[in-house]
């Protein structure tokens, strides 16, 4: 099962003859709870999959705020004993990853008390991905976005350093984590020429650039998330 996995305000207006009826714009999110101080910190995810005919609901489980995923622990958690305790259609361990980002501020029901523990790792619940079971089956599972339910911002200080995906339609994708799944070597260090590393698809650009100004990816209600090769993980801006 793939690895990998991841709102936009609108009004509309809609006349016929004279009646005309006007939908409001979505309201902006009252972010309730913030964690920063954040950049190349440490997390492991476990996902929780519910087969349903031809829809997968994934629940995404998050050792954020909670430990820093410890090593010897992550290292003997199985895939197998996650779906036996849990009665699920199938498990998937994400980690270890890297935060990108400075700061999450999350909103609505992101900010919950509903906690799991895997292997004596305790996790939160972050996010639940509603899925096509046919999608997962075809074409390629890289560089496509899946749509993730959450209410979230992403901050990036002015003067980090951002990492971007640039479909060829012009859609920028920004990391918001890397991921030592594929190459357990990889660091920090290594993300300004990661492209070295990368498998394009045709039209597709890497970079990284310096933020002159702060930047937030908000995420009201869902967030389009894709993953690279190596499994690192970006949000569409």
């Amino acid at each position: 099962m793939n690895k990998s996995f991841v709102f936009l305000a609108s009004s509309l207006v809609l006349t016929v003859g004279q009646v005309c009826a006007q939908i409001p714009a979505q309201q902006p999110p009252i972010f309730e709870k913030s964690v920063s101080n954040l950049r190349n910190q440490r997390y492991c995810e476990v996902l929780l999959g519910k087969r349903d005919w031809l829809k997968l609901e994934v629940r995404v489980f998050n050792t954020q705020g909670l430990n820093l995923c410890p090593e010897a622990q992550w290292n003997v958690l199985t895939k197998e004993s996650i779906v036996k305790a849990y009665n699920a259609s199938f498990a998937i361990l994400n980690g270890p990853r890297y935060w990108m980002m400075d700061e999450i501020q999350a909103a609505g029901n992101t900010v919950n008390n509903v906690k799991s523990s895997f292997g004596g790792i305790e996790m939160n619940l972050r996010a639940t991905i509603q899925l096509s079971l046919l999608k997962q089956f075809i074409g390629s599972k890289k560089f496509t976005p899946n749509e993730v339910a959450r209410t979230t911002n992403f901050v990036y200080r002015a003067g980090s350093t951002i990492y971007e995906l640039t479909s060829p339609a012009g859609e920028v994708y920004v990391m918001q984590s890397y991921s030592q799944i594929v190459n357990p070597a990889l660091n920090i260090k290594d993300l300004p020429v990661l492209s070295e590393q990368l498998k394009l698809p045709a039209g597709w650009t890497y970079r990284s650039r310096v933020l002159d100004e702060s930047l937030s990816l908000v995420a009201n209600g869902v967030a389009y998330v894709l993953q690279d090769n190596l499994a690192n993980s970006y949000q569409k801006r």
